[in-house]
């Protein structure tokens, strides 16, 4: 397909993103840090801690996601590629967007399904489904032991230069499912070009400090397929 003529969407999804396949959102009041402190499982620290509650607790949210599927929001935003050259700047560390057959994401805060070394956090490794957990004494190829690919708070987030640089290009900007809260993932707002569409689909408010960002109070699913009829009158 010839992108040279399509505008560019970039789409940034949270976690109400994926709430509707039934993945738990950390900060709701029935979210993972009700069971969890951050600083526990969500730090280096905790790791050197708790190295086996922290891989625990991964484990558990992996085989979470392996029964989990693509909601019909995934899959409005993967058939949106048939107008527009989308790119998808997630907070979300599972794989739904691509199971749903969205081209091209990037995972600001790493991806669930994959392992990386505790020497060098850049690297990483498929965990294959059929064998979903890590372990204790499980080694990466340079001897160190796995953990998960994860961007732990405290640390910092290689992708964000790449997601800065397609925020600045893009034509249409769309915030999905989050709550704004979470640096730098929020800042990302503030690359957006004077006079550029910026939608924004969450049932909750959402301060964004703009005055130019379109509402759709909606949840996900519902939400992108009224942003999908609002989308064609700007084609």
């Amino acid at each position: 397909m010839n992108y040279t003529h399509m505008k560019k969407l970039v789409i940034l999804t949270g976690a109400g993103m994926s709430a509707e396949s039934g993945i738990a959102t950390f900060r709701d009041s029935n979210g993972l840090w009700n069971n969890y402190r951050v600083e526990d499982v969500a730090t280096p620290e905790g790791f050197k801690v708790n190295p086996q509650l922290v891989l625990d607790f991964y484990n558990y949210r992996r085989r979470e996601l392996l029964e989990a599927h693509p909601n019909e929001g995934h899959k409005e935003i993967a058939a949106l590629e048939k107008l527009f050259d989308v790119h998808i700047i997630t907070q979300n560390v599972d794989n739904l967007h691509e199971r749903a057959g969205s081209s091209h994401v990037i995972h600001l805060h790493g991806e669930l399904m994959k392992s990386c070394s505790i020497k060098d956090t850049n690297k990483s490794y498929p965990i294959p489904p059929e064998s979903p957990d890590l372990h204790i004494g499980d080694e990466a190829p340079d001897g160190s032991q796995l953990r998960p690919f994860i961007v732990w708070f405290g640390e910092a987030v290689p992708k964000i230069e790449e997601a800065i640089r397609y925020v600045e290009l893009s034509d249409i900007f769309v915030i999905i499912g989050t709550s704004l809260n979470v640096y730098p993932a929020a800042g990302l707002l503030n690359y957006v070009r004077n006079g550029q569409p910026v939608f924004l689909i969450d049932p909750k408010e959402v301060n964004t400090h703009r005055q130019d960002v379109e509402f759709i109070k909606t949840g996900a699913s519902e939400g992108i397929k009224l942003l999908a009829e609002r989308l064609k009158t700007i084609i």
